[in-house]
């Protein structure tokens, strides 16, 4: 694949039927876009600012202006917002902070009084009205509202300041693990939760819940898996699905975006659980793997997009979408534009939901799984071309020159399934875009009114394979038997783990860890490791005497088979060769800008170093995750690299102008400011994760 390159941003002649239709007023005034209240910068997720006081000629002079230190040590997705002259924002054990944005001093705190939670946490969100000013954020299941101003709980939102995520959800979800990693998205007087949620059996249903800001009410719920009588019920060949305790998810975990203007939120929603195996929920499945287009007022459905029917692979929408203006024959049309993991970008009239490139359905192959029936067609859009490689695209020439088993890796890949949506089976198949994707939860930046994207991306390819579940059952201890069902996917059967995925070893945990702490760690989940609420009592003393391997308390049961489904994920393994690096060619990471009023791609380049390969990791490109931001004046800001760098780019170009090394990797989007006349850039550097040292730090950057 040739990078780095320069590609004409001179518009194609597009040979499209498009529905065009003259835009009111209100649909194309030009947004100032000068503060950063909202998550990711504004409503419409352009991660844009019109400040200027920085500028391409004097973005080297950029210093640091202050830092503040968490009381909590490690990763830190979150995404500052900035309200007047307070930074609001989340430590990595989800106490929620308010400091003065221009010296880091901290002006209040809330959450030392609760349990910690180490999850990860994207921020928070900000409504108010008059002198009524509050912060919504989320702590494990509960919505807590503080006081902007004084960190203190509003007492007349639901119990004493908060309410419970689960409360929109059925009965039967109410001990499910329901947590909430991205900040809500405020339209008037309600917040629309997005939930983060298992992914196996033991999922909860990932309905789309609004609640009162001012009350916590539940104000409107969709059902992604819908109900009897609702459209799209029929695209489930289960008519239980809705109920079946072993089917759920589908829900929003990536944010969303609202048109204020036309009062319509466009909301991403995932897979369906279980994800990599659907025989029990044959069909297309209706409304995962959508971009809805719902009424922010009633929750009513206006339009929808299916970008894979069936999933079976987990490609869910990693990020809020964009809203930004895109030309077609001399008109400006309102769109919407979402980003995929599988390198996709999909762009559609915002009213209409028409969209504005042909999208192909295309046979894929048929899935080899007992009870299974992947979906024959899935969606490809004609353009923009996808933004990284395909897992079909590989040769034997794209083994990295780097790797010393260069012979073995060569094996496996002729040998592998390398087809584009090549479903789960018992022989393994190369995910490229992986499971993490191409893009991913940090989104993509947009010049939202020349429609103009910007979105960085993994090049990690993945092994997906299933293994037959025992359909006999052996004779295993309890604490086995829930070892098996529930961790066996990341941590393996011996407990070693896969530790260059990130999925650390669970032997000798005597030795690390008290059992208290791997109990937490159990109901609460860490990082991207979801929760099991549901295992407690004689369930949580059983699988703790398993990991703490004391075999004389464990009783052995004669028969333990009780996963439902014939076939079991075998675990997330990334392709990488002996050194810990992608077995394939460079670039490992790479940074595009494409032109969404024509489809071409202005630049590409590759992204991030590799200084574990000295001279030779210059230019090498490496996972990134966490999104830029995009100033008028022609600047791209972004962290996410995991050499740990913060980087400036000229927008039209891809040049680099300024780079600075962080105290820890800055797995997070920033955030830019102005106060007094003053321009900041705030970055959370938490670092910890693919293996990076743990940091702790909010760094604001401004000019000397």
């Amino acid at each position: 694949m040739g990078f780095i390159r320069q590609v004409s941003k001179l518009a194609m002649c597009c040979s499209l039927l498009i529905l065009v239709i003259t835009c009111d007023k209100s649909s194309t005034k030009t947004q100032t876009y000068t503060t950063w209240s909202s998550y990711l910068g504004d409503s419409g997720r352009s991660h844009y600012s019109t400040l200027s006081e920085i500028t391409p000629e004097n973005v080297e002079n950029l210093k640091i202006a202050w830092s503040y230190k968490a009381p909590d040590w490690g990763q830190m997705q979150m995404n500052p917002i900035v309200v007047d002259t307070i930074l609001y924002g989340v430590t990595a054990a989800l106490r929620a902070f308010a400091l003065n944005a221009t010296t880091g001093k901290e002006l209040w705190r809330f959450g030392d009084s609760l349990q910690a939670w180490h999850s990860t946490s994207r921020g928070v969100s900000y409504w108010e009205k008059d002198n009524d000013k509050r912060i919504l954020f989320t702590h494990g299941p509960d919505l807590y509202a503080l006081n902007a101003l004084t960190g203190q709980p509003i007492k007349g939102f639901g119990i004493q300041g908060k309410i419970d995520l689960r409360s929109g959800l059925p009965e039967s979800d109410m001990d499910k693990f329901v947590i909430s990693s991205t900040p809500g998205t405020i339209f008037k007087d309600l917040i629309v939760m997005p939930l983060r949620l298992s992914e196996d059996v033991d999922a909860a249903q990932g309905d789309i819940i609004a609640f009162n800001v001012i009350t916590g009410a539940v104000e409107w719920v969709f059902h992604p898996i819908p109900h009897p009588g609702e459209e799209g019920f029929e695209t489930w060949e289960d008519k239980n699905a809705w109920q079946n305790v072993f089917v759920g998810a589908a829900n929003n975990w990536a944010g969303m975006a609202v048109d204020e203007e036309l009062e319509i939120i466009y909301i991403p929603t995932g897979s369906a659980a279980p994800d990599f195996y659907g025989g029990m929920r044959k069909g297309s499945n209706l409304f995962s793997d959508c971009l809805l287009a719902l009424n922010a007022n009633t929750g009513e459905r206006i339009w929808h997009f299916q970008f894979t029917h069936h999933d079976i692979w987990d490609r869910d929408p990693p990020a809020p979408p964009n809203l930004l203006m895109v030309e077609r024959n001399g008109r400006k049309i309102p769109a919407v534009a979402q980003v995929t993991k599988q390198g996709y970008v999909y762009v559609f009239n915002r009213k209409t939901g028409e969209p504005l490139f042909d999208i192909e359905e295309k046979l894929v192959p048929k899935s080899t799984l007992k009870g299974e029936e992947a979906w024959p067609t899935q969606p490809f859009p004609v353009a923009p071309k996808p933004f990284a490689r395909q897992s079909s695209d590989l040769t034997e020439n794209d083994i990295s020159p780097f790797a010393e088993n260069r012979d073995e890796l060569l094996a496996l890949l002729k040998s592998i399934d390398k087809r584009i949506y090549a479903p789960p089976g018992m022989n393994p198949a190369l995910l490229l875009p992986g499971y993490d994707g191409a893009a991913e939860w940090g989104g993509a930046g947009t010049d939202p009114d020349d429609g103009i994207i910007y979105v960085n991306s993994n090049e990690m390819p993945w092994i997906m394979q299933m293994q037959e579940v025992n359909q006999k059952g052996s004779a295993a201890s309890l604490g086995e038997k829930l070892y098996n069902n529930n961790c066996i996917i990341c941590h393996l059967a011996d407990r070693s783990g896969i530790q260059l995925s990130g999925f650390p070893a669970l032997t000798n945990l005597k030795a690390t860890k008290s059992r208290e702490e791997v109990a937490l760690q159990i109901n609460q989940g860490k990082g991207m490791m979801t929760g099991f609420p549901q295992i407690t009592g004689k369930e949580m003393e059983a699988l703790l005497n398993f990991l703490f391997d004391e075999n004389d308390k464990q009783e052995v049961l004669s028969d333990t088979k009780s996963y439902p489904l014939p076939y079991k994920h075998l675990g997330y393994n990334k392709f990488f060769d002996s050194k810990g690096n992608p077995a394939i060619t460079t670039p490992w990471g790479t940074l595009h800008a494409i032109d969404l009023n024509t489809g071409e791609y202005i630049w590409s380049i590759p992204f991030g170093d590799t200084p574990s390969l000295g001279e030779h990791g210059k230019g090498t490109g490496t996972e990134n995750y966490g999104g830029p931001v995009i100033t008028e004046n022609g600047l791209l800001f972004i962290g996410a690299t995991k050499d740990g760098y913060f980087r400036v780019f000229d927008k039209h170009s891809g040049e680099i102008l300024w780079e600075q090394r962080l105290p820890a990797a800055a797995f997070a989007t920033p955030a830019m400011y102005e106060v007094d006349g003053k321009q900041y850039i705030a970055i959370a550097c938490g670092g910890e994760k693919l293996g990076t040292e743990k940091g702790n730090q909010i760094i604001a950057f401004a000019l000397e």
